[in-house]
């Protein structure tokens, strides 16, 4: 006879492993980021800006999957350590834009050591990581996301 409670059983839950190997992740990229002087949350903000140079805030909350007042805290702080610049958009005063200083453009050297330190850190094969990320990146798709909503 089947445990009426088995679908709630830790054990049989997708959102613990995911949970916990994310935290996982994030306490492996501490040491790594204190060199950087950058929270986890920061560094992604800044490989944005790496990539992109300038970005509206609009833009760089939606890329990360944060609200607005999770992200301005971090750019203050990054403002702050001189990493970037904010400024209103010359075009629509209500968007705000943000650029890499010259001291944060040149932390994205000092930054290509965090992946290599990262994958001494996380025993997964080439294989296993690219399948890997093409799973969290079809769960993170807003498509899919629709789609299983409407189903259930």
């Amino acid at each position: 006879m089947k445990d009426k409670y088995e679908s709630i059983r830790l054990r049989n839950q997708l959102c613990f492993p995911l949970y916990a190997v994310s935290n996982m992740i994030t306490r492996n990229y501490k040491p790594l980021l204190d060199e950087l002087d950058l929270t986890y949350t920061q560094y992604i903000v800044m490989m944005i800006l790496w990539e992109e140079e300038k970005v509206n805030e609009k833009l760089l909350c939606e890329t990360l999957c944060l609200k607005s007042n999770t992200v301005t805290p971090l750019l203050k702080k990054l403002e702050n350590k001189g990493y970037i610049k904010k400024s209103k958009d010359p075009e629509d005063e209500r968007n705000l834009v943000i650029t890499l200083t010259k001291t944060g453009e040149a932390l994205k050297d000092k930054a290509l050591e965090v992946p290599k330190g990262m994958a001494c850190r996380i025993n997964l094969s080439k294989e296993e990581t690219a399948t890997l990320y093409n799973i969290l990146y079809k769960m993170l798709d807003e498509e899919q996301k629709e789609q299983r909503l409407i189903k259930c």
